[in-house]
Protein backbone atom coordinates (compact mmCIF):
# COMPACT_ATOMS: atom_id res chain seq x y z
CA UNK A 1 0.00 0.00 0.00
CA UNK A 2 1.49 3.63 -0.56
CA UNK A 3 -1.34 4.87 1.86
CA UNK A 4 -2.03 3.66 5.28
CA UNK A 5 -5.17 2.30 6.33
CA UNK A 6 -6.30 5.52 8.68
CA UNK A 7 -6.02 8.08 5.71
CA UNK A 8 -8.87 6.02 3.87
CA UNK A 9 -11.76 7.37 5.34
CA UNK A 10 -10.07 11.27 4.91
CA UNK A 11 -10.02 10.59 0.63
CA UNK A 12 -12.07 12.83 -1.65
CA UNK A 13 -12.64 9.24 -3.68
CA UNK A 14 -12.19 6.17 -3.44
CA UNK A 15 -12.06 3.89 -6.60
CA UNK A 16 -12.78 0.69 -5.06
CA UNK A 17 -12.20 -2.19 -7.67
CA UNK A 18 -12.66 -6.11 -7.11
CA UNK A 19 -12.37 -5.57 -3.27
CA UNK A 20 -15.52 -6.45 -1.06
CA UNK A 21 -14.74 -5.17 2.15
CA UNK A 22 -17.54 -6.11 4.35
CA UNK A 23 -16.60 -9.56 3.83
CA UNK A 24 -12.76 -9.42 3.46
CA UNK A 25 -11.87 -6.84 5.65
CA UNK A 26 -14.58 -5.43 8.05
CA UNK A 27 -12.74 -3.40 9.87
CA UNK A 28 -11.71 -1.53 6.74
CA UNK A 29 -14.90 -1.53 5.81
CA UNK A 30 -15.94 1.00 8.77
CA UNK A 31 -13.17 3.25 7.79
CA UNK A 32 -14.86 3.17 3.97
CA UNK A 33 -18.50 3.90 5.93
CA UNK A 34 -16.82 6.70 7.67
CA UNK A 35 -15.10 8.30 4.81
CA UNK A 36 -18.95 7.96 3.00
CA UNK A 37 -20.34 9.57 6.16
CA UNK A 38 -17.65 12.55 5.37
CA UNK A 39 -18.84 13.25 1.97
CA UNK A 40 -16.06 10.87 0.15
CA UNK A 41 -17.67 9.55 -3.66
CA UNK A 42 -17.13 6.29 -3.90
CA UNK A 43 -16.82 4.29 -7.33
CA UNK A 44 -17.26 0.55 -6.75
CA UNK A 45 -16.05 -1.63 -10.17
CA UNK A 46 -17.58 -5.68 -9.03
CA UNK A 47 -19.37 -7.91 -10.78
CA UNK A 48 -21.91 -8.47 -8.26
CA UNK A 49 -23.72 -5.86 -5.76
CA UNK A 50 -21.49 -5.96 -2.89
CA UNK A 51 -21.94 -3.88 0.22
CA UNK A 52 -19.78 -1.49 -0.62
CA UNK A 53 -21.52 -0.90 -4.25
CA UNK A 54 -24.49 -0.67 -2.42
CA UNK A 55 -23.56 2.90 -1.32
CA UNK A 56 -21.37 3.42 -3.32
CA UNK A 57 -22.19 7.00 -6.14
CA UNK A 58 -21.36 4.68 -9.03
CA UNK A 59 -21.32 0.81 -9.61
CA UNK A 60 -19.19 -0.44 -12.20
CA UNK A 61 -21.14 -3.72 -12.96
CA UNK A 62 -18.60 -5.51 -14.98
CA UNK A 63 -18.41 -8.73 -16.96
CA UNK A 64 -15.79 -10.71 -14.85
CA UNK A 65 -12.51 -11.10 -16.85
CA UNK A 66 -12.99 -7.35 -17.98
CA UNK A 67 -11.13 -5.39 -15.61
CA UNK A 68 -8.07 -4.20 -17.96
CA UNK A 69 -10.53 -2.60 -20.53
CA UNK A 70 -12.41 -0.53 -18.17
CA UNK A 71 -9.06 0.28 -16.76
CA UNK A 72 -7.79 1.76 -19.71
CA UNK A 73 -11.23 2.71 -21.25
CA UNK A 74 -11.22 5.20 -17.67
CA UNK A 75 -7.08 6.33 -18.45
CA UNK A 76 -8.85 7.00 -22.20
CA UNK A 77 -11.21 9.20 -20.95
CA UNK A 78 -8.99 10.92 -18.32
CA UNK A 79 -6.62 12.20 -21.13
CA UNK A 80 -8.98 12.69 -24.38
CA UNK A 81 -11.09 15.08 -21.88
CA UNK A 82 -8.40 16.81 -20.71
CA UNK A 83 -8.38 15.49 -16.78
CA UNK A 84 -5.11 14.40 -16.53
CA UNK A 85 -2.20 15.96 -14.17
CA UNK A 86 0.23 16.92 -16.91
CA UNK A 87 2.33 18.07 -14.22
CA UNK A 88 2.98 15.77 -12.69
CA UNK A 89 3.20 13.45 -15.55
CA UNK A 90 5.83 15.95 -17.14
CA UNK A 91 8.12 16.15 -13.84
CA UNK A 92 7.38 12.82 -12.29
CA UNK A 93 6.68 10.17 -15.18
CA UNK A 94 8.05 8.60 -17.85
CA UNK A 95 6.46 6.48 -20.75
CA UNK A 96 3.86 8.14 -20.85
CA UNK A 97 3.48 8.31 -25.12
CA UNK A 98 4.11 4.64 -25.46
CA UNK A 99 1.11 4.66 -22.52
CA UNK A 100 -1.37 7.08 -24.76
CA UNK A 101 -0.36 4.38 -27.97
CA UNK A 102 -1.75 1.71 -26.04
CA UNK A 103 -5.41 3.16 -24.30
CA UNK A 104 -6.13 5.03 -27.51
CA UNK A 105 -8.50 2.58 -29.26
CA UNK A 106 -10.02 1.62 -25.53
CA UNK A 107 -12.62 4.95 -25.95
CA UNK A 108 -16.22 3.95 -23.44
CA UNK A 109 -17.89 2.69 -26.77
CA UNK A 110 -14.78 0.23 -27.17
CA UNK A 111 -15.08 -1.22 -23.68
CA UNK A 112 -18.78 -1.33 -23.59
CA UNK A 113 -18.97 -4.81 -25.26
CA UNK A 114 -16.08 -6.46 -23.09
CA UNK A 115 -17.46 -4.79 -19.76
CA UNK A 116 -20.76 -4.52 -20.36
CA UNK A 117 -21.09 -1.32 -18.87
CA UNK A 118 -22.47 1.60 -20.75
CA UNK A 119 -20.26 3.84 -22.25
CA UNK A 120 -21.57 6.97 -20.57
CA UNK A 121 -21.32 5.47 -17.06
CA UNK A 122 -17.63 4.88 -17.61
CA UNK A 123 -17.00 8.49 -18.59
CA UNK A 124 -18.96 9.20 -15.24
CA UNK A 125 -16.66 6.91 -13.27
CA UNK A 126 -13.73 8.67 -14.82
CA UNK A 127 -14.42 12.39 -14.45
CA UNK A 128 -15.13 12.20 -10.91
CA UNK A 129 -12.36 9.93 -10.63
CA UNK A 130 -9.98 12.72 -11.85
CA UNK A 131 -11.15 15.46 -10.76
CA UNK A 132 -12.08 14.57 -6.85
CA UNK A 133 -9.21 15.02 -4.77
CA UNK A 134 -7.20 13.34 -3.03
CA UNK A 135 -8.07 10.04 -4.70
CA UNK A 136 -7.86 6.65 -3.43
CA UNK A 137 -7.84 3.51 -5.13
CA UNK A 138 -7.93 0.07 -3.08
CA UNK A 139 -8.10 -3.19 -5.05
CA UNK A 140 -8.71 -6.59 -3.63
CA UNK A 141 -8.76 -10.55 -4.94
CA UNK A 142 -11.01 -9.54 -7.75
CA UNK A 143 -7.78 -7.95 -9.20
CA UNK A 144 -4.80 -10.23 -8.59
CA UNK A 145 -6.79 -13.63 -8.75
CA UNK A 146 -6.64 -13.25 -12.58
CA UNK A 147 -4.11 -14.32 -14.96
CA UNK A 148 -4.02 -10.78 -16.44
CA UNK A 149 -3.51 -9.15 -12.81
CA UNK A 150 -0.26 -7.93 -12.67
CA UNK A 151 -1.42 -5.93 -15.87
CA UNK A 152 -4.68 -4.96 -13.92
CA UNK A 153 -2.68 -3.75 -10.86
CA UNK A 154 -0.28 -1.80 -13.07
CA UNK A 155 -3.17 0.25 -15.29
CA UNK A 156 -4.24 0.60 -11.78
CA UNK A 157 -1.50 2.46 -10.77
CA UNK A 158 -1.31 4.51 -14.20
CA UNK A 159 -4.59 5.93 -13.28
CA UNK A 160 -2.98 7.62 -10.19
CA UNK A 161 0.01 9.04 -11.79
CA UNK A 162 -2.51 10.45 -14.62
CA UNK A 163 -4.02 12.28 -11.81
CA UNK A 164 -0.92 13.38 -9.76
CA UNK A 165 -2.78 11.30 -7.03
CA UNK A 166 1.00 9.95 -5.34
CA UNK A 167 3.18 11.18 -2.71
CA UNK A 168 0.67 12.89 -0.17
CA UNK A 169 -2.30 11.68 2.51
CA UNK A 170 -5.22 9.69 1.45
CA UNK A 171 -4.24 9.02 -2.20
CA UNK A 172 -2.33 6.46 -3.96
CA UNK A 173 -3.44 2.96 -4.55
CA UNK A 174 -3.62 0.04 -1.95
CA UNK A 175 -3.35 -3.91 -2.80
CA UNK A 176 -5.75 -4.92 0.44
CA UNK A 177 -4.06 -8.08 1.12
CA UNK A 178 -6.12 -11.26 0.90
CA UNK A 179 -4.75 -13.24 4.25
CA UNK A 180 -3.91 -11.78 7.88
CA UNK A 181 -0.20 -11.21 7.83
CA UNK A 182 0.61 -12.42 3.81
CA UNK A 183 2.48 -8.25 4.28
CA UNK A 184 4.19 -9.69 6.38
CA UNK A 185 5.02 -12.74 5.13
CA UNK A 186 6.91 -11.19 1.88
CA UNK A 187 8.50 -8.63 4.17
CA UNK A 188 10.32 -11.46 5.47
CA UNK A 189 11.58 -13.21 2.71
CA UNK A 190 8.63 -15.72 2.09
CA UNK A 191 8.94 -15.31 -1.55
CA UNK A 192 10.72 -16.89 -4.14
CA UNK A 193 12.93 -14.33 -5.49
CA UNK A 194 13.55 -12.13 -2.35
CA UNK A 195 15.58 -12.06 1.13
CA UNK A 196 13.80 -10.24 3.63
CA UNK A 197 13.29 -6.62 3.23
CA UNK A 198 12.89 -7.51 -0.75
CA UNK A 199 16.10 -7.83 -1.86
CA UNK A 200 16.60 -9.95 -4.28
CA UNK A 201 18.52 -13.70 -4.35
CA UNK A 202 20.13 -12.91 -7.48
CA UNK A 203 22.25 -9.41 -6.67
CA UNK A 204 25.58 -10.32 -5.37
CA UNK A 205 26.38 -7.98 -3.10
CA UNK A 206 23.00 -8.47 -1.47
CA UNK A 207 23.49 -12.72 -1.46
CA UNK A 208 27.08 -12.01 -0.09
CA UNK A 209 25.74 -10.14 2.99
CA UNK A 210 23.56 -12.92 3.65
CA UNK A 211 26.09 -15.20 3.38
CA UNK A 212 28.16 -13.37 6.06
CA UNK A 213 25.42 -13.32 8.18
CA UNK A 214 24.33 -16.54 8.04
CA UNK A 215 27.56 -18.29 7.44
CA UNK A 216 26.89 -20.19 4.86
CA UNK A 217 26.68 -20.00 0.99
CA UNK A 218 23.56 -19.53 -0.70
CA UNK A 219 22.19 -20.27 -4.12
CA UNK A 220 22.17 -16.96 -6.91
CA UNK A 221 18.78 -19.32 -7.87
CA UNK A 222 15.31 -18.08 -7.76
CA UNK A 223 13.30 -20.52 -6.18
CA UNK A 224 9.56 -22.90 -6.90
CA UNK A 225 6.77 -20.61 -6.46
CA UNK A 226 4.44 -22.73 -4.65
CA UNK A 227 1.37 -22.70 -7.50
CA UNK A 228 4.20 -24.49 -9.68
CA UNK A 229 4.70 -27.40 -7.08
CA UNK A 230 2.20 -29.61 -8.36
CA UNK A 231 3.80 -29.19 -11.64
CA UNK A 232 7.20 -29.93 -10.31
CA UNK A 233 6.03 -33.04 -8.38
CA UNK A 234 3.60 -34.84 -11.27
CA UNK A 235 5.61 -33.65 -14.59
CA UNK A 236 8.49 -32.13 -14.25
CA UNK A 237 11.26 -34.27 -16.70
CA UNK A 238 14.50 -33.03 -15.05
CA UNK A 239 15.04 -34.89 -12.01
CA UNK A 240 17.31 -32.43 -10.12
CA UNK A 241 14.60 -29.85 -10.52
CA UNK A 242 11.40 -32.38 -9.53
CA UNK A 243 10.32 -32.01 -5.78
CA UNK A 244 10.44 -34.78 -3.15
CA UNK A 245 9.64 -33.40 -0.31
CA UNK A 246 6.94 -30.87 0.49
CA UNK A 247 7.40 -29.19 3.86
CA UNK A 248 3.77 -27.23 4.43
CA UNK A 249 3.01 -24.74 7.60
CA UNK A 250 0.03 -22.08 8.42
CA UNK A 251 -1.60 -23.50 4.68
CA UNK A 252 -3.71 -25.83 3.92
CA UNK A 253 -3.26 -26.36 0.03
CA UNK A 254 -5.51 -29.34 -0.14
CA UNK A 255 -8.35 -27.09 -0.04
CA UNK A 256 -6.90 -23.70 -1.08
CA UNK A 257 -5.41 -24.06 -4.15
CA UNK A 258 -6.80 -24.66 -7.66
CA UNK A 259 -7.61 -27.87 -9.72
CA UNK A 260 -7.81 -29.99 -6.08
CA UNK A 261 -7.60 -32.94 -8.00
CA UNK A 262 -3.94 -32.15 -9.17
CA UNK A 263 -3.14 -31.40 -5.78
CA UNK A 264 -3.93 -34.40 -3.98
CA UNK A 265 -2.30 -36.14 -7.03
CA UNK A 266 0.65 -34.30 -6.24
CA UNK A 267 0.58 -34.73 -2.00
CA UNK A 268 -0.40 -39.01 -2.64
CA UNK A 269 2.70 -39.10 -5.03
CA UNK A 270 5.29 -36.43 -3.32
CA UNK A 271 8.14 -38.54 -1.18
CA UNK A 272 7.72 -36.75 2.14
CA UNK A 273 5.19 -33.87 3.00
CA UNK A 274 5.63 -32.34 6.25
CA UNK A 275 2.31 -30.33 7.94
CA UNK A 276 2.80 -27.62 10.45
CA UNK A 277 -0.46 -26.10 11.81
CA UNK A 278 -2.30 -25.61 14.61
CA UNK A 279 -5.71 -27.98 13.64
CA UNK A 280 -5.94 -30.86 11.29
CA UNK A 281 -7.12 -29.87 7.96
CA UNK A 282 -7.26 -31.37 4.38
CA UNK A 283 -3.62 -31.70 4.03
CA UNK A 284 -2.91 -33.30 6.83
CA UNK A 285 -4.24 -36.38 5.24
CA UNK A 286 -1.60 -36.64 3.06
CA UNK A 287 0.89 -35.69 5.51
CA UNK A 288 3.78 -37.99 6.80
CA UNK A 289 4.81 -36.17 9.71
CA UNK A 290 2.55 -33.45 11.44
CA UNK A 291 3.69 -31.00 13.51
CA UNK A 292 1.68 -28.79 16.22
CA UNK A 293 2.32 -25.61 16.36
CA UNK A 294 0.91 -22.71 19.04
CA UNK A 295 -1.56 -20.03 17.78
CA UNK A 296 -1.40 -16.79 17.37
CA UNK A 297 -2.44 -16.19 21.45
CA UNK A 298 -0.16 -18.35 22.45
CA UNK A 299 3.39 -17.01 21.18
CA UNK A 300 5.26 -13.74 20.61
CA UNK A 301 5.92 -11.87 17.48
CA UNK A 302 5.24 -9.31 14.80
CA UNK A 303 3.21 -9.19 12.17
CA UNK A 304 2.73 -6.55 9.38
CA UNK A 305 -0.98 -5.23 8.49
CA UNK A 306 -1.24 -5.00 4.83
CA UNK A 307 0.05 -0.57 4.87
CA UNK A 308 2.81 -1.55 5.84
CA UNK A 309 2.08 -1.26 9.85
CA UNK A 310 4.66 -3.94 12.15
CA UNK A 311 2.32 -4.63 15.24
CA UNK A 312 3.65 -6.86 17.70
CA UNK A 313 1.55 -9.66 18.89
CA UNK A 314 1.89 -11.09 22.41
CA UNK A 315 1.07 -14.14 24.59
CA UNK A 316 -2.20 -14.29 26.26
CA UNK A 317 -1.71 -18.05 27.28
CA UNK A 318 0.30 -21.11 27.52
CA UNK A 319 0.25 -23.98 25.43
CA UNK A 320 -1.11 -27.13 26.58
CA UNK A 321 -0.33 -30.23 25.05
CA UNK A 322 2.37 -31.11 22.87
CA UNK A 323 3.11 -27.94 20.62
CA UNK A 324 5.33 -25.48 20.34
CA UNK A 325 5.87 -21.96 18.34
CA UNK A 326 6.70 -22.22 14.43
CA UNK A 327 9.81 -20.27 14.83
CA UNK A 328 11.13 -22.98 17.66
CA UNK A 329 9.98 -26.18 15.35
CA UNK A 330 12.19 -24.79 12.59
CA UNK A 331 14.85 -23.72 15.06
CA UNK A 332 15.30 -27.42 16.14
CA UNK A 333 14.56 -29.07 12.70
CA UNK A 334 17.45 -26.33 11.31
CA UNK A 335 19.56 -27.40 14.10
CA UNK A 336 18.92 -31.26 13.75
CA UNK A 337 19.92 -30.90 10.10
CA UNK A 338 23.42 -29.50 11.07
CA UNK A 339 22.53 -25.68 10.81
CA UNK A 340 22.30 -24.55 14.42
CA UNK A 341 19.88 -21.75 15.13
CA UNK A 342 19.91 -20.68 18.74
CA UNK A 343 17.92 -18.12 19.31
CA UNK A 344 16.36 -17.54 22.50
CA UNK A 345 12.99 -15.53 21.64
CA UNK A 346 11.52 -13.98 18.93
CA UNK A 347 13.16 -10.38 19.58
CA UNK A 348 16.23 -11.98 18.68
CA UNK A 349 15.13 -12.62 15.43
CA UNK A 350 13.98 -9.25 14.62
CA UNK A 351 17.00 -7.60 15.37
CA UNK A 352 18.90 -10.21 13.53
CA UNK A 353 16.16 -9.34 10.46
CA UNK A 354 15.71 -6.19 11.25
CA UNK A 355 19.85 -5.43 10.73
CA UNK A 356 20.02 -7.11 7.25
CA UNK A 357 17.08 -4.54 6.15
CA UNK A 358 17.42 -0.72 5.35
CA UNK A 359 14.08 -0.28 4.88
CA UNK A 360 13.05 -1.54 8.67
CA UNK A 361 16.13 -1.42 10.27
CA UNK A 362 14.62 1.52 12.52
CA UNK A 363 11.29 -0.57 13.31
CA UNK A 364 12.89 -1.53 16.82
CA UNK A 365 10.67 -3.64 19.75
CA UNK A 366 11.30 -1.00 21.40
CA UNK A 367 9.58 1.91 19.10
CA UNK A 368 7.14 -0.62 17.94
CA UNK A 369 6.16 -0.74 22.03
CA UNK A 370 6.17 3.54 22.38
CA UNK A 371 4.10 4.43 18.99
CA UNK A 372 2.11 0.42 18.87
CA UNK A 373 2.91 0.14 15.46
CA UNK A 374 5.61 1.62 13.19
CA UNK A 375 5.21 1.62 9.22
CA UNK A 376 8.05 0.69 7.02
CA UNK A 377 9.99 2.48 5.33
CA UNK A 378 11.66 3.23 8.85
CA UNK A 379 15.50 3.20 8.69
CA UNK A 380 16.66 5.12 11.72
CA UNK A 381 16.55 3.48 15.18
CA UNK A 382 16.08 6.54 16.51
CA UNK A 383 12.88 7.41 18.45
CA UNK A 384 12.17 10.12 15.83
CA UNK A 385 11.92 8.43 12.90
CA UNK A 386 8.43 6.95 13.38
CA UNK A 387 8.13 5.12 10.01
CA UNK A 388 6.30 6.47 6.47
CA UNK A 389 2.70 6.91 6.34
CA UNK A 390 2.51 7.14 2.59
CA UNK A 391 5.19 6.38 0.15
CA UNK A 392 6.65 8.83 -2.87
CA UNK A 393 6.48 12.16 -0.40
CA UNK A 394 6.37 14.82 -3.49
CA UNK A 395 6.41 12.88 -6.19
CA UNK A 396 9.79 11.12 -5.42
CA UNK A 397 9.48 7.54 -6.61
CA UNK A 398 11.69 4.50 -5.73
CA UNK A 399 13.17 3.74 -8.63
CA UNK A 400 16.88 4.72 -9.99
CA UNK A 401 15.90 8.13 -11.54
CA UNK A 402 13.30 8.68 -8.89
CA UNK A 403 10.39 8.69 -11.82
CA UNK A 404 7.54 6.39 -12.00
CA UNK A 405 6.96 4.46 -15.06
CA UNK A 406 4.05 4.12 -16.93
CA UNK A 407 3.04 1.05 -18.39
CA UNK A 408 0.07 0.00 -21.08
CA UNK A 409 -1.04 -3.50 -22.59
CA UNK A 410 -3.77 -4.77 -24.19
CA UNK A 411 -6.58 -6.68 -22.38
CA UNK A 412 -6.91 -9.98 -23.13
CA UNK A 413 -10.17 -12.67 -22.15
CA UNK A 414 -9.85 -14.98 -19.24
CA UNK A 415 -8.55 -18.17 -20.31
CA UNK A 416 -11.20 -20.57 -20.05
CA UNK A 417 -14.19 -19.03 -21.59
CA UNK A 418 -17.97 -20.38 -21.14
CA UNK A 419 -19.27 -23.05 -23.95
CA UNK A 420 -21.98 -25.05 -24.98
CA UNK A 421 -20.75 -27.25 -22.11
CA UNK A 422 -20.51 -25.13 -19.57
CA UNK A 423 -22.15 -22.59 -19.94
CA UNK A 424 -21.62 -20.54 -16.72
CA UNK A 425 -18.63 -18.76 -15.01
CA UNK A 426 -17.76 -19.49 -11.61
CA UNK A 427 -15.68 -16.65 -9.96
CA UNK A 428 -14.04 -17.64 -5.84
CA UNK A 429 -15.45 -14.94 -3.24
CA UNK A 430 -15.40 -14.62 0.73
CA UNK A 431 -17.39 -14.46 3.47
CA UNK A 432 -17.69 -12.78 6.81
CA UNK A 433 -18.64 -15.57 9.15
CA UNK A 434 -15.94 -18.02 8.35
CA UNK A 435 -11.84 -17.11 7.38
CA UNK A 436 -10.04 -17.97 5.01
CA UNK A 437 -10.15 -22.05 4.65
CA UNK A 438 -11.91 -22.53 8.19
CA UNK A 439 -8.82 -23.54 9.52
CA UNK A 440 -9.71 -21.78 12.73
CA UNK A 441 -13.41 -20.85 12.19
CA UNK A 442 -14.54 -24.18 11.82
CA UNK A 443 -13.19 -25.05 15.01
CA UNK A 444 -15.07 -22.64 16.57
CA UNK A 445 -18.72 -23.73 17.58
CA UNK A 446 -20.77 -20.94 17.34
CA UNK A 447 -19.66 -19.99 13.93
CA UNK A 448 -19.90 -23.45 12.73
CA UNK A 449 -23.13 -23.72 13.67
CA UNK A 450 -24.10 -20.21 12.26
CA UNK A 451 -22.93 -22.09 8.61
CA UNK A 452 -22.07 -25.35 8.30
CA UNK A 453 -21.33 -27.62 5.23
CA UNK A 454 -21.47 -27.85 2.39
CA UNK A 455 -22.32 -24.10 1.31
CA UNK A 456 -24.25 -22.38 -0.95
CA UNK A 457 -23.78 -20.82 -4.79
CA UNK A 458 -25.30 -17.60 -5.46
CA UNK A 459 -26.99 -17.43 -8.61
CA UNK A 460 -29.15 -14.91 -10.43
CA UNK A 461 -32.69 -15.52 -9.50
CA UNK A 462 -33.48 -15.84 -13.39
CA UNK A 463 -31.08 -18.91 -13.66
CA UNK A 464 -32.75 -20.14 -10.63
CA UNK A 465 -36.62 -20.20 -12.29
CA UNK A 466 -35.19 -21.58 -15.33
CA UNK A 467 -33.74 -24.50 -13.80
CA UNK A 468 -36.19 -24.99 -10.91
CA UNK A 469 -34.31 -23.98 -8.16
CA UNK A 470 -35.25 -23.09 -4.88
CA UNK A 471 -33.14 -21.73 -1.70
CA UNK A 472 -31.51 -24.09 -0.11
CA UNK A 473 -32.12 -26.72 -2.64
CA UNK A 474 -28.64 -29.32 -2.65
CA UNK A 475 -26.56 -29.22 -6.61
CA UNK A 476 -24.03 -30.18 -8.61
CA UNK A 477 -21.59 -27.95 -9.86
CA UNK A 478 -19.48 -29.20 -12.45
CA UNK A 479 -16.41 -27.86 -14.49
CA UNK A 480 -13.80 -30.08 -16.61
CA UNK A 481 -11.58 -30.62 -13.43
CA UNK A 482 -14.20 -31.94 -10.97
CA UNK A 483 -17.36 -31.21 -9.37
CA UNK A 484 -18.87 -30.83 -5.56
CA UNK A 485 -22.39 -30.44 -4.28
CA UNK A 486 -23.67 -27.37 -2.49
CA UNK A 487 -26.86 -25.27 -1.83
CA UNK A 488 -28.25 -22.84 -3.80
CA UNK A 489 -29.03 -19.29 -3.21
CA UNK A 490 -30.91 -17.29 -5.30
CA UNK A 491 -29.47 -13.66 -5.02
CA UNK A 492 -30.26 -10.44 -7.36
CA UNK A 493 -27.00 -9.25 -6.55
CA UNK A 494 -25.00 -11.19 -9.21
CA UNK A 495 -25.19 -11.17 -13.07
CA UNK A 496 -27.36 -14.04 -15.03
CA UNK A 497 -24.60 -16.39 -16.18
CA UNK A 498 -22.60 -16.43 -13.28
CA UNK A 499 -21.89 -17.90 -10.58
CA UNK A 500 -19.91 -17.23 -6.79
CA UNK A 501 -18.91 -19.85 -4.38
CA UNK A 502 -16.76 -19.66 -1.23
CA UNK A 503 -13.77 -21.80 -0.97
CA UNK A 504 -13.55 -22.75 2.86
CA UNK A 505 -15.81 -25.89 2.28
CA UNK A 506 -15.21 -29.40 2.60
CA UNK A 507 -17.87 -30.60 0.89
CA UNK A 508 -19.21 -27.05 -1.54
CA UNK A 509 -15.13 -27.54 -2.23
CA UNK A 510 -15.57 -24.78 -5.23
CA UNK A 511 -11.55 -25.66 -6.00
CA UNK A 512 -12.41 -28.68 -7.42
CA UNK A 513 -13.29 -26.45 -10.21
CA UNK A 514 -11.04 -23.46 -10.64
CA UNK A 515 -8.20 -23.78 -13.12
CA UNK A 516 -4.42 -23.65 -12.82
CA UNK A 517 -4.20 -21.31 -15.15
CA UNK A 518 -1.64 -18.58 -13.74
CA UNK A 519 -0.95 -14.94 -14.16
CA UNK A 520 2.78 -15.37 -15.55
CA UNK A 521 4.72 -12.55 -13.82
CA UNK A 522 2.64 -13.20 -10.01
CA UNK A 523 2.41 -16.84 -10.82
CA UNK A 524 -0.81 -16.41 -9.08
CA UNK A 525 -4.12 -18.56 -10.02
CA UNK A 526 -7.04 -17.45 -11.86
CA UNK A 527 -9.67 -18.02 -9.21
CA UNK A 528 -12.34 -15.54 -10.47
CA UNK A 529 -13.10 -16.93 -13.26
CA UNK A 530 -13.77 -20.52 -15.10
CA UNK A 531 -16.17 -22.08 -16.82
CA UNK A 532 -18.80 -24.21 -15.49
CA UNK A 533 -22.67 -25.70 -14.86
CA UNK A 534 -25.27 -26.46 -12.59
CA UNK A 535 -27.73 -29.63 -12.42
CA UNK A 536 -30.37 -29.71 -10.35
CA UNK A 537 -30.70 -32.52 -8.17
CA UNK A 538 -33.84 -34.40 -8.40
CA UNK A 539 -33.47 -36.74 -5.52
CA UNK A 540 -33.10 -34.51 -2.53
CA UNK A 541 -33.39 -36.20 0.44
CA UNK A 542 -30.85 -38.71 -1.27
CA UNK A 543 -28.50 -35.92 -1.52
CA UNK A 544 -28.89 -34.70 2.05
CA UNK A 545 -27.67 -37.97 3.16
CA UNK A 546 -25.08 -38.19 1.04
CA UNK A 547 -24.03 -35.05 2.39
CA UNK A 548 -24.35 -35.99 5.85
CA UNK A 549 -21.67 -39.26 4.61
CA UNK A 550 -19.33 -37.59 3.24
CA UNK A 551 -19.01 -34.85 6.03
CA UNK A 552 -18.70 -37.74 8.85
CA UNK A 553 -16.75 -39.40 6.33
CA UNK A 554 -14.29 -36.58 6.06
CA UNK A 555 -14.43 -35.94 9.69
CA UNK A 556 -13.71 -39.25 10.90
CA UNK A 557 -10.33 -39.12 8.87
CA UNK A 558 -9.24 -36.12 10.76
CA UNK A 559 -10.16 -37.65 14.23
CA UNK A 560 -12.77 -35.21 14.35
CA UNK A 561 -15.83 -36.75 17.00
CA UNK A 562 -18.86 -36.99 14.48
CA UNK A 563 -20.86 -37.81 16.71
CA UNK A 564 -22.75 -39.35 13.74
CA UNK A 565 -25.17 -37.27 11.50
CA UNK A 566 -23.34 -33.92 11.87
CA UNK A 567 -24.86 -30.93 10.71
CA UNK A 568 -24.83 -30.38 7.30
Amino acid sequence: MSMGIPEIEDAGCLLCFGYNGADSHPIVARRIVRGKQKGMKIICADPRVTETARISDIHLQLKGGSNLALVNAMANVIWNEGLADKKFIDEHTKGFDEFLKVIEKYTPEYAEPITHIPAETIRRAARVYATTKPAMILYGMGVCQFTQAVDVVKGLANLALMTGNFGGPSMGIGPVRGQNNVQGACDMGALPNSYPGYQNVTVPEIREKFEKAWGVPLSDQVGCPITHVPHRILHEKEEKKRIHAYYIFGEDPAQSDPDLAEVREALDKCDFVVMQDIYMNKTGLYADVILPATAWGENEGIYTCADRGFQRVRKLIEPEGDMRPDWQIIADISTAMGYPMNYKNTEEIWNEMIDLCPSFTGATYEKIEKYGGVQWPCRDKSMEDKGTPYLHKDGIFATKDHKALFYGTDWHPPVELENDQYPMTLSTVREVGHYSVRTMTGNCRTLRNLEDEPGWVQMNTEDCEKMNLKKGELVKILSKRGYCITRCLPTDRVKPGATYMTYQWWIGACNELTTAKLDPISNTPEYKYCACRVEKIEDQQWAERHVMELYDDIRAQMGIDTGKGAKA
